[in-house]
C-alpha cells in the first residue's frame, strides 16, 4: 500500500503554499478569537462592487441566466471585452482571440498549462506575484528569476532580459502595475523592452495588467502589445474586473491573444472547471460597458492612501518604503531592522520573523518579502479605510520603536 507521500505527484514537490493566503488565513483565526488584528495583507479592494454591477446580476437572475455558458465565455461578454480592449488599449481582437475564466489566475494558469513543458524557462521579475512560479512548476517548467530593486524602482532593465534569455526560454511574465511593488512601466520603458523582446522572436509575453485603471500622479497606462504592434501575435493580455470595479469574490478574468493558444486554453478550462458563473458573466458585461467616472474617484482615495502609508513609514528609521505608481501596495525595506532584538531578547533575522513580531506585538498583518522572491522586505496593502491604515501606520512605528540595536537610520 503506498505512503501518503509516494502517493501523491511529484510535481507537487515544487510547489509552495501561498504566502499571501496563510497570512489571511491566520488573520481570520485570530480576529475569530477576539484578537484586534489589522489585516493589511489582502489584495482587495474596501469598497463595494458598484451599484449597476449588482442590479445586472439581480436582472441576469431573474431573467432566468442561471444555466452552463461557452465554456470560455458568452458571446456578450466576449464582445464587451472586444471594446474594452479597443477603447483603452487600442488592440483589436476577434471573438476567438477572447478566453474568459474563473479569475484572471485561471486565466494565467490555463496560459501557462497550454503551452509549458519540461525545458521550457519562464522568465519571471522578482518581486512577483506569489504564484506564478508555481504556476509554471506544476506546468513542469522551469521559472528564471530576474532582480530588480528599489533604485530602479523595481522594474526590468532591457540589460537584465537580455542576459535572462536562452533558447529555452518560452515566456516573459510582465505585471505592471505591479504585485507586490505597484511599479508600472511608461511607455518608454515598455519600449526599450520590446526592443528585446524583437530579437528574441521565440518569446511570448504574458502581459498582466490586471491594475490598469489604479494609477496615480498622471501615470498613463500603456500596454506592451500597444507599444509595439509586432509583438501582438505572441503577447497574451490578461486582465479581469475583481480590481478595478472591486469584484473580487464573483471571480472573473479575461485575455486577449492569439487564436491558437485560446482556443487550447479553451479545452484545458473545458476539462476542468468549464464556464465561468454565468450571472458574474452578466455583471462582467455591465462593468465593461457602464459608466466608468466612479474610477476617478476611487483612484484619488487611493493615491491619498498610498501617501499617507509613504510618509508615515518614511519616518520610521530601519524602514524604506518607495512610492508606487499603481496598484495598491508598497513594498518596503526593513534591512535596516534585521539583526535588531524584540524587547523579550530575540533576534530578527529575517522578513519573515519580522512580520510575525507584527502580528504578534501590535495586531498588524503584512507579508514577508520572501513570498515574493526579494528580502528583506514587506508588503502593505493600502486598500482599507484610511483610518485603519493611520492606526496600521502608528503601531509599526510602534512596534519599530520597540526594538533594540536598529541596524541604520534607512534601510
Amino acid at each position: 500500500m503506498p505512503t501518503p507521500s509516494s502517493f501523491l505527484a511529484p510535481r507537487l514537490a515544487k510547489v509552495k503554499p501561498s504566502s499571501t493566503h496563510g497570512i489571511t488565513r491566520m488573520v481570520l483565526e485570530l480576529k475569530a478569537q477576539g484578537k484586534d488584528i489589522i489585516g493589511l495583507s489582502v489584495g482587495e479592494p474596501d469598497f463595494d462592487t458598484p451599484d449597476f454591477v449588482k442590479e445586472a446580476a439581480y436582472a441576469a437572475i431573474k431573467a432566468g441566466q442561471t444555466k452552463y455558458t461557452a465554456v470560455d465565455g458568452t458571446p456578450a461578454l466576449k464582445q464587451a471585452i472586444i471594446a474594452k480592449f479597443a477603447r483603452d488599449n487600442e488592440l483589436a481582437y476577434k471573438p476567438s482571440q477572447i478566453s474568459v475564466g474563473t479569475g484572471g489566475k485561471q486565466v494565467l494558469f490555463n496560459a501557462l498549462m497550454a503551452s509549458v513543458g519540461p525545458g521550457d524557462e519562464v522568465i519571471i521579475p522578482a518581486p512577483y506575484w506569489v504564484s506564478y512560479p508555481d504556476m509554471v512548476n506544476l506546468a513542469e517548467g522551469t521559472p528564471v528569476f530576474v532582480a530588480t530593486n528599489a533604485t530602479k524602482k523595481f522594474k526590468l532593465d532591457p540589460q537584465d532580459l537580455e542576459r535572462a534569455i536562452t533558447p529555452k526560454t518560452k515566456w516573459l511574465i510582465l505585471n505592471s502595475p505591479s504585485n507586490p511593488t505597484g511599479a508600472a512601466y511608461t511607455r518608454e520603458e515598455l519600449r526599450a523592452l520590446a526592443d528585446v523582446l524583437m530579437r528574441h522572436p521565440q518569446v511570448w509575453i504574458l502581459a498582466d495588467d490586471i491594475y490598469e485603471h489604479l494609477v496615480y500622479d498622471d501615470f498613463k497606462f500603456t500596454t506592451i502589445a500597444q507599444v509595439e504592434p509586432a509583438l501582438y501575435d505572441r503577447t497574451l493580455t490578461v486582465n479581469g474586473v475583481s480590481k478595478a470595479y472591486s469584484m473580487t469574490g464573483w471571480r472573473l478574468g479575461y485575455a486577449g491573444g492569439p487564436e491558437i493558444l485560446i482556443k487550447k486554453m479553451c479545452e484545458i478550462q473545458g476539462h476542468s472547471t468549464s464556464n465561468p458563473c454565468s450571472i458574474s458573466q452578466a455583471a462582467a458585461v455591465a462593468a465593461l460597458n457602464g459608466p466608468q467616472e466612479f474610477l476617478k474617484e476611487w483612484v484619488k482615495i487611493f493615491q491619498e492612501r498610498r501617501d499617507l502609508v509613504v510618509e508615515s513609514l518614511n519616518q520610521i528609521p530601519g524602514i524604506a518604503c518607495p512610492k508606487p505608481e499603481g496598484a495598491f501596495y508598497v513594498y518596503l525595506s526593513c534591512a535596516g531592522l534585521i539583526g535588531s532584538r524584540t524587547p523579550d531578547g530575540k533576534m530578527i533575522s529575517n522578513d519573515e520573523e519580522f512580520a510575525t513580531y507584527l502580528l504578534q506585538s501590535e495586531g498588524v498583518a503584512v507579508v514577508q518579502g520572501s513570498g515574493f522572491g526579494l528580502s528583506p522586505a514587506f508588503r502593505i496593502s493600502y486598500a482599507t479605510s484610511t483610518e485603519a491604515l493611520r492606526e496600521a501606520c502608528a503601531r509599526i512605528k510602534r512596534a519599530c520603536g520597540k526594538l533594540s540595536g536598529i541596524a541604520s537610520e534607512a534601510a
